[in-house]
């Protein structure tokens, strides 16, 4: 019987990889390699006599693109991603900085 933890690590050795950066796409002469922020998941188990399983999950967060136009290759970001981390950062910073200020006057 083959152990299952092993198994799903040999399948899924180069899965970031491939997962965080898809394929190259051409549009319009403009080359395009998308880029993802990717959490996965796996897990396995057997008993005395040989029953066992396994499961995984994942999860992607488009981020942006690398994008190729005239020789010239830059980072685009996807906004919907940039303000999602955006906010939060704004908020934990502006937080953080009324207290220092509170502080201070003190």
């Amino acid at each position: 019987m083959p152990n299952i933890a092993l198994e799903l690590g040999k399948q899924t050795a180069d899965f970031g990889v491939r997962s965080a950066y898809g394929a190259q796409e051409d549009v319009d002469g403009t080359k395009m390699i998308p880029v993802a922020l990717t959490w996965s998941g796996f897990g396995g188990g057997s008993d005395e006599s040989g029953n066992g399983g396994g499961a995984g999950g994942g999860y992607a967060i488009p981020i942006g693109a690398y994008i190729s136009r005239g020789g010239n290759l830059r980072f685009e970001p996807n906004p919907v991603a940039l303000l999602a981390v955006a906010i939060p950062f704004v908020f934990v910073t502006g937080r953080a900085l009324s207290r220092v200020i509170r502080f201070l006057k003190k």
